[in-house]
């Protein structure tokens, strides 16, 4: 479902394509998660299928991010996900930034934080 490390001081979290049957536990464990390791940046890595409740999940861990001053960005290279993501409307905050390579997000992350 999700598999976290620290890079260079960066939280980087890995989701699966499909979650599965544990979708509903999906944007809890990402906030629990990010609050842990307050207030490093996030990277969230996403494959190549990651799937609408993936994306949604996505969109709740960059709201919460922006209501806590945390810096998050996405790394995929699925065209679909790329454009789910750029579609989310954003208010408040700052934009999600989207990656194509993971070094490039957390090299961003720490030049940025």
């Amino acid at each position: 479902m999700v598999t976290y490390a620290l890079q260079r001081g960066v939280l980087v979290l890995t989701l699966d394509d499909d979650p599965g049957t544990r979708v509903q536990e999906l944007p809890g464990h990402i906030r629990d998660l990010v609050r842990a390791h307050e207030p490093r940046p996030v990277v969230i890595i996403l494959g190549d299928h990651a799937t609408d409740p993936v994306i949604t999940a996505v969109q709740h861990a960059h709201r919460m991010c922006n209501e806590l001053g945390m810096l998050i960005s996405v790394v995929t290279h699925s065209a679909g996900a790329r454009r789910a993501l750029d579609a989310q409307p954003f208010d408040v905050g700052t934009r999600l930034v989207i990656h194509a390579r993971t070094d490039t997000a957390i090299a961003t992350a720490l030049t940025t934080a």
